[in-house]
C-alpha cells in the first residue's frame, strides 16, 4: 500500500512539473518569414506531413511549420491532408485500418499527439501551424473536431506554439469561442481584412492569386493589424514580391530557396 502511495506521489509531481515546465515555456519565434507548407519535405524526399519533415522544417529555423489535421470514422486526430489516405475514406475509417498503411519513409501515419509533441520538443523558434481540414460530413463534425483540437493542445500546453487555419471559417469561430485567446488565421480569401478583424480572427492567409488581384486588401489588413500570409509560394520571383509588400509569412514548398532570397536581400541592405 504504501509503495503504491508513494508510486502515486512521484508521478504526480513529475507531471506537475512537467506541466509547469510547458506553462513557462519560453518561446522566441524566428525571425523569418518562412512557413514550411506540410513540413520541409520536398529537398530531402520525405513524405508530406510526416514526423521528419516536421522535424526538417524545425532543424532549419523556419518561423513556422504547416500540417493538416483530419479526425477518423472511431474519433482519432491524425495528420494527413488528402481526405482519403490509400483509398480509403478517412472520416469513415478507423484509425487501426489506416496505420496498417505506413509513409513512404517507414513511418506510421502521425497523430495530432505524436505530432505535437515532436514539434514541443527542443523547440523554442518554429510556430505549429495546424490546419483543421473542413468535414466532408457535417460542419457540425467539423466544429467538433475544433473542440477535440484545442483540448488535446490545452492538455499538452502547446498553446504558445500554435496557430491555427482553416478553409472553413465555422472551425475558427468556433476556435476562438473555446479559447480567446487563440491565433487563427483564414485561408479561403473570400474575406476582407476589416471582416476578419470583426470576427476577431488574426491573420488572411490567402493564396497569392487572391492578393494580386486585391492588393488593397495588403494594406486594409495592415491598417487593422491583421497578420498576411500567402500560399503556397514556390518560385523566387513571387517570393521576391510578397517580400517587397511587407508579407508577415510565406508559405513554401521550398524553404532553402525563401531563406535563400531572404538572405540575399538583407546583404543587399
Amino acid at each position: 500500500m504504501r509503495l503504491c502511495l508513494l508510486s502515486f506521489l512521484v508521478l504526480f509531481i513529475a507531471g506537475c512539473y512537467t506541466s509547469g515546465k510547458n506553462m513557462n515555456r519560453k518561446v522566441s519565434f524566428a525571425d523569418n518569414p518562412v512557413v514550411a507548407h506540410r513540413g520541409a519535405f520536398k529537398k530531402n524526399n520525405l513524405p508530406e506531413n510526416s514526423i521528419a519533415a516536421l522535424k526538417q522544417a524545425i532543424e532549419l529555423h523556419c518561423t513556422g511549420s504547416e500540417f493538416d489535421v483530419r479526425m477518423t470514422a472511431d474519433d482519432s486526430l491524425i495528420i494527413n491532408h488528402d481526405p482519403h489516405y490509400h483509398k480509403l475514406e478517412i472520416e469513415k475509417t478507423s484509425f487501426a485500418e489506416l496505420s496498417a498503411f505506413k509513409l513512404s519513409n517507414g513511418e506510421k501515419l502521425p497523430t495530432l499527439r505524436e505530432y505535437l509533441l515532436t514539434g514541443l520538443a527542443n523547440n523554442q523558434q518554429t510556430r505549429l501551424v495546424l490546419e483543421i481540414k473542413p468535414s466532408g460530413i457535417s460542419k457540425e463534425r467539423g466544429k467538433l473536431i475544433a473542440g477535440k483540437v484545442v483540448s488535446l493542445v490545452r492538455e499538452l500546453k502547446a498553446e504558445p506554439m500554435i496557430v491555427y487555419i482553416s478553409f472553413d471559417y465555422d472551425i475558427l469561430k468556433r476556435i476562438i469561442e473555446i479559447d480567446s485567446k487563440a491565433i487563427t488565421q483564414y485561408l479561403n480569401g473570400d474575406k476582407s481584412p476589416k471582416e476578419l478583424k470583426t470576427d476577431k480572427i488574426n491573420g488572411a492567409d490567402y493564396h497569392l492569386s487572391v492578393f494580386q488581384k486585391k492588393t488593397e486588401w495588403i494594406e486594409q489588413a495592415k491598417k487593422n493589424k491583421i497578420e498576411l500570409n500567402a500560399w503556397t509560394v514556390n518560385n523566387a520571383e513571387d517570393m521576391q514580391w510578397l517580400l517587397s509588400k511587407g508579407f508577415d509569412y510565406i508559405t513554401t514548398n521550398e524553404p532553402e530557396l525563401l531563406f535563400e532570397i531572404t538572405r540575399t536581400n538583407s546583404r543587399k541592405k
